[in-house]
């Protein structure tokens, strides 16, 4: 397949920024889901089981909509020793990197000589989608229900869709079980969110939904949001890999190809490389592995419409671009001496992955951070899923006759300078004249 790449001119800019609209959500979508939301809103679980079986074409009847723990015990026992081992692992260091994050409680006094401060909780209870059907994400449960135990979440809901036959994949019961989740329904799309949202007769509502998902997911998550909290709106993936002359043309190759097969078909895939030559040499090297892929014809897509390469001999300029697009894995394929430079020019994206060696698939899978990342430019303003979105903060004041007088005569000012008069009462009639 034949492959060009854009140079650094004038342009420049007004093409990425073509490129990257190309992922923003079409109208058709938000109608689309609107629709969905308001059936479930006023039907409950009959919209639910009437959305499951027109999309995933699975019939179910109330009483299946939550994984029994008979299928949990099932799925347990097909579960191989080498699969096991290699979730609890996971579970492990996403554990470790997260129990890093949690936050301490605090308090001083201030120049009222009142306490002040703050305290943490985790959120009562979270729903988690989980992506599902043919190609599930047995990951995305590690890098979203670990975080949420870490924090002490009480209550962890997860939803993911089930295939055609009405069932769960094992491995994932398997690693919901081992990480203690028991409240697991049939349920995805964005007719899951709405669930989650308002609740059914079958699915309590939740405080918070958490969690990736493809396009009308996100667009059920944006219209929610209010009713519950949401995370972020993880939307098709992304990567962007940085190329110097010490890269490996087979090393990238294969990263670009490996966020290809994420299934969608709207990922995006960007190349910024600093030798003209290399081009050549990683373009053979896509079109040699990409015939020993499982999914060709779907990578084959994404190449054609969701992969752009910009040659770029400037370091400062690759970081300027990145900064722009704000991807959401960055993979600096680079000499160990650059790497202090692109992450110290570069603070949009989602997720570094440093060095020749640090493939995205290690961040997918075991590395520990959620993969659970922001994308279409919104790590520009938001981060990955961590720790604080599983939990809430209150602050605390606490005066005493002593500190409030300290206060009394400002609080009077701010009272007269907005005319709330009843405000500055408020405090005077609880003082000892």
């Amino acid at each position: 397949m034949d492959r060009t790449y854009l140079k650094d001119e004038n342009s420049l800019t007004d093409k990425l920024a073509k490129f990257c609209s190309s992922s923003l959500t079409d109208e058709t979508i938000v109608s689309t889901v609107s629709e969905i939301l308001n059936d479930v809103r006023q039907n409950g679980d009959a919209a639910v089981l009437k959305r499951t079986f027109l999309y995933d074409c699975a019939k179910l009847s109330v009483e299946e909509l939550k994984v029994s723990q008979k299928e949990i015990e099932c799925a347990k026992d097909q579960l191989s020793e080498s699969e096991k081992f290699s979730i609890l692992e996971a579970i492990e260091n996403v554990t470790l990197f997260h129990e890093r994050s949690i936050p301490e409680d605090w308090s001083t006094s201030n120049v009222h000589g009142a306490k002040i401060g703050e305290k943490h909780y985790p959120i009562n209870r979270v729903g988690i989608y989980v992506p599902g059907g043919n190609v599930p994400l047995i990951s995305t449960v590690i890098m979203t229900v670990t975080i949420a135990k870490v924090a002490k979440v009480k209550e962890i809901v997860v939803v993911t869709p089930p295939d055609s036959e009405g069932k769960i994949a094992s491995q994932m019961l398997a690693a919901l079980d081992l990480l203690g989740v028991t409240e697991i329904y049939k349920v995805g799309g964005a007719q899951a969110v709405g669930a989650l949202a308002y609740g059914t007769y079958s699915i309590p509502s939740v405080d918070k939904i958490v969690g990736p998902g493809n396009a009308f997911v996100n667009e059920a998550k944006r219209q929610v949001f209010g009713i519950v909290g949401i995370d972020l709106l993880p939307g098709p993936s992304e990567v962007m890999v940085i190329a110097d002359s010490s890269s490996n043309p087979s090393f990238v190759a294969a990263a670009l190809l490996a966020q290809a097969e994420h299934g969608s078909g709207k990922e995006k895939l960007y190349l910024l490389f600093s030798e003209e030559s290399q081009f050549d040499e990683i373009s053979n090297e896509i079109n040699l592995q990409l015939e020993q892929l499982k999914h060709k014809d779907a990578v084959t897509g994404v190449l054609k419409s969701g992969f752009i390469a910009v040659h770029l001999s400037s370091f400062q300029r690759m970081a300027d671009i990145a900064n722009y697009i704000a991807p959401e894995h960055l993979e600096l394929q680079v000499a160990n001496d650059h790497i202090d430079f692109f992450t110290s020019a570069i603070t949009t994206a989602g997720a570094f992955l440093l060095g020749h060696v640090t493939s995205t698939s290690l961040g997918d899978f075991v590395a520990g951070p959620s993969h659970v990342l922001p994308t279409g430019r919104s790590s520009r303003f938001s981060s990955g899923l961590r720790l604080q979105d599983f939990m809430r903060r209150s602050s605390f004041i606490q005066y005493d006759n002593e500190s409030a007088n300290q206060a009394k005569n400002s609080v009077e000012v701010f009272s007269k300078m907005e005319k709330l008069d009843g405000h500055g009462r408020s405090l005077s009639i609880r003082l000892p004249v």
